[in-house]
């Protein structure tokens, strides 16, 4: 008797090919009002958070950037003024649509938007110089497939940096954030998006998402070398980076 696999979905166990759809019904009700559900969701701090994590990757002139799961364009406009060649990469068509109308909106052009699986990317062979994932490879299907297609993508010495929410290690301050993400940000959700559900998810994807540590060592099996991680908020959130040597 062949065992069938699931994958998670939030909570959830469902068919490894149908979390696609899933989430993608997720971001499509959201994409309208993700920017402004990421301010309410963190009282703005989401900001900081991106910033610093731009400062880690020191986009350069004239170097090749791919930002996967990019959506609304938040990490691709603050890198666009470096002079770099920046392609935002997302799965989902309302998020890219998103993107392209407030980077009109902004003045920002010379950005390529690119329809993507993260799992199954169509770009050749050491074709970047750094490959950039911020609040995305959680809701992946095949998170060591995406490790694996980033560091195909990635040229020789390019290198890899993910953001991603974690499990905070402060005490006491686990709990709280457990009460705020369960019971607080569904209800932020239905009241700013009109969607709890999809917020309800998002919570659930984070509980789900391997510990720190555990990341890490995932994208070192996926060939990166030098990987560490940086937390922020005791975990909270954290930036993950390595280099393909």
């Amino acid at each position: 008797m062949i065992e069938s696999k699931t994958v998670s979905f939030g909570y959830e166990e469902v068919a490894p090919e149908d979390k696609a759809g899933r989430v993608g019904q997720v971001f499509s009700s959201v994409a309208s009002k993700y920017d402004v559900m990421n301010d309410a969701m963190s009282a703005g701090t989401h900001r900081l958070w991106k910033d610093r994590f731009v400062r880690r990757v020191k986009p350069r002139a004239g170097e090749d950037i791919l930002d996967m799961a990019g959506g609304t364009g938040d990490i691709a406009f603050r890198m666009a003024d470096s002079g770099a060649n920046i392609t935002v990469a997302d799965i989902n068509a309302d998020m890219l649509s998103e993107g392209i109308d407030r980077a009109i909106r902004k003045g920002i052009d010379g950005l390529v938007w690119s329809e993507q699986n993260a799992e199954t990317l169509n770009f050749p062979d050491a074709h970047f110089d750094a490959y950039t994932i911020v609040f995305g490879i959680r809701n992946v299907t095949d998170i060591p497939a995406a490790l694996a297609e980033a560091h195909r993508v990635l040229r020789f010495g390019g290198r890899f940096y993910c953001m991603e929410f974690s499990k905070t290690l402060w005490p006491g301050f686990d709990k709280l954030y457990d009460f705020y993400s369960h019971r607080v940000l569904p209800k932020i959700g239905k009241a700013v998006a009109g969607d709890e559900e999809s917020y309800r998810y998002l919570a659930e994807s984070i509980d789900r998402f391997p510990p720190m540590e555990d990341f890490r060592a995932m994208i070192a099996a996926a060939g990166f070398a030098q990987t560490r991680v940086e937390p922020m908020m005791g975990g909270l959130v954290a930036i993950h980076s390595g280099w393909k040597v």
